[in-house]
């Protein structure tokens, strides 16, 4: 994809796999009640399964496999692992900060801001405001007031709020958009597991387009 999601072969499956074990052996043994309370998710002890709020859907992993009920990405699982094994249940600041404002983001992240600006500059060049607006509701985003023509928060996971920000194109000026996290992020993923979880919305708001409007 962007940068972040090796494209599948041979090696990058190896890394997935040796990064997917250490995940598992980092949540061996803890306790799922206070993962759950950390990370905003739910613990069914009735199934032994976690319920995880995502954007428009709710994602079940079984406990203490941590496989996924459904099928879902690999590298949207690890994330996921990640943030359930990090999360420490810091409440969220309400304060939108860019990717290179974040921990360790100065290259990383900063270099990702200038890939969301890039990208959402050519997807938003020829959309209607009317479709990006229901697009963004179709993933459970929440519209809120702002200065921006748009401003939208998605919960990728329930305590990792995404923001979306757009000016739409005018006479005189092109579309422009910006992505956002809240600056809690740093106690929830690491600035890699940030990028790739950008990644994954840049994604998921081309693929919905695509499925309304293709």
């Amino acid at each position: 994809m962007l940068g972040g999601m090796p494209m599948e072969n041979k090696d990058s499956k190896r890394a997935f796999n040796e990064m997917y074990m250490i995940a598992l052996k980092r949540l061996e043994n803890r306790s799922p009640e206070e993962i759950a309370k950390n990370a905003g998710v739910e613990f069914c002890k009735e199934d032994s399964t976690f319920k995880i709020k995502s954007l428009d859907k709710v994602v079940e992993l079984a406990y203490p496999s941590y496989k996924s009920k459904d099928k879902m990405d690999d590298w949207y699982i690890l994330i996921l692992l990640h943030y359930l094994d990090l999360a420490d249940g810091t409440p969220l600041y309400h304060q939108a900060v860019h990717f290179g404002e974040l921990k360790d983001g100065l290259i990383r992240g900063s270099r990702f801001d200038k890939t969301v600006e890039r990208e959402f500059a050519s997807f938003l060049s020829d959309k209607k405001d009317e479709d990006i607006i229901n697009l963004c509701k179709s993933l459970g985003g929440e519209i809120i007031k702002s200065k921006f023509d748009l401003s939208v928060v998605f919960y990728l996971f329930p305590n990792y709020p995404v923001t979306l920000n757009i000016w739409f194109a005018d006479d005189e000026f092109g579309a422009v958009g910006s992505m956002l996290v809240d600056k809690s992020a740093d106690n929830y993923l690491t600035i890699e597991d940030d990028v790739v979880a950008g990644e994954f919305m840049l994604r998921y708001i081309f693929e919905r387009y695509n499925e309304l409007y293709m």
